[in-house]
């Protein structure tokens, strides 16, 4: 399975890396790291046909992950991404405005990889 995350956070990719480590090398995921949402969409373009989770954040400089998302789901509808929002805000406008545009998921900050892996065997 291959998973795009799209984070201004530049340390997210060393923390996935880690936490992933086992996954990535019996090859089970694939990662590939977008640090902006404007650096998601040109993979996108670049990658078109592949089928891609994404797993984004929602409050980034620039274009945030909720524009990002309501990009994605208007543009990429073969194959369909499923778009996962992680965000430190888990408030209800973010939720619902993420439900709205078509968000599969919504994961709150910090982290818990335990229950990320749950969900990505599911």
């Amino acid at each position: 399975m291959k998973i795009l995350v799209v984070d201004d956070e530049r340390d997210i990719q060393t923390l996935f890396e880690q936490r992933f480590r086992k996954e990535i090398r019996e090859n089970y995921l694939e990662f590939a790291f977008a640090f902006s949402g404007e650096d998601a969409l040109i993979y996108l373009n670049l990658h078109e046909h592949e089928k891609v989770l994404i797993l984004s954040d929602i409050n980034m400089p620039g274009m945030s992950g909720l524009e990002l998302l309501r990009q994605i789901k208007e543009k990429y509808l073969k194959p369909p991404p499923v778009v996962m929002m992680i965000t430190a805000y888990g408030d209800a406008e973010n939720f619902n405005i993420a439900k709205q545009l078509g968000a599969d998921d919504f994961i709150t900050k910090p982290v818990d990889f335990t229950y990320l892996k749950e969900k990505l065997r599911q």
